[in-house]
């Protein structure tokens, strides 16, 4: 039983895929006339990982973190509450990012990591200059 049924009930909320500034890149992208997959599993080295946005003949993968859940340096913050729970998760994350980051370009690809925060603009041409090196 959760210790508040509200929390719980924002935590289930929390979307692993489709996130609204997922959901704005990928249109942008997709109206610059790039093709994607979205949310493409690839298993490299034993390590899975889900990129948001993959571009499988170029090997780019864009993740598009959000600023709690990936400890952003700019608006990360460190919860007050049930920090016995939220450091350690919040240090996983950070770790998993780094592992998935290092096994991608260990296997030739292009990691592409946007904050949810960044200029739309910005974060498209960085995905184009991604895509024109990979």
């Amino acid at each position: 039983m959760p210790l508040n049924e509200g929390r719980a009930r924002n935590m289930r909320a929390n979307r692993r895929v489709d996130s609204k500034p997922e959901i704005r890149l990928r249109k942008a992208l997709h109206s610059q006339g790039l093709r994607f997959r979205k949310d493409y599993r690839m298993d490299i080295n034993g390590l899975r990982v889900r990129p948001d946005i993959v571009f499988t003949r170029r090997k780019v993968a864009v993740f598009v973190d959000g600023c709690f859940w990936h400890v952003c340096p700019i608006h990360g913050r460190q919860p007050t509450r049930n920090e016995w729970y939220w450091t350690p998760k919040l240090r996983r994350n950070m770790e998993r990012d780094r592992a998935a980051d290092e096994a991608l370009t260990d296997a030739g690809w292009t990691v592409v990591r946007i904050w949810e925060h960044e200029d739309q603009g910005a974060a498209v041409d960085a995905v184009i200059r991604a895509l024109g090196a990979g």
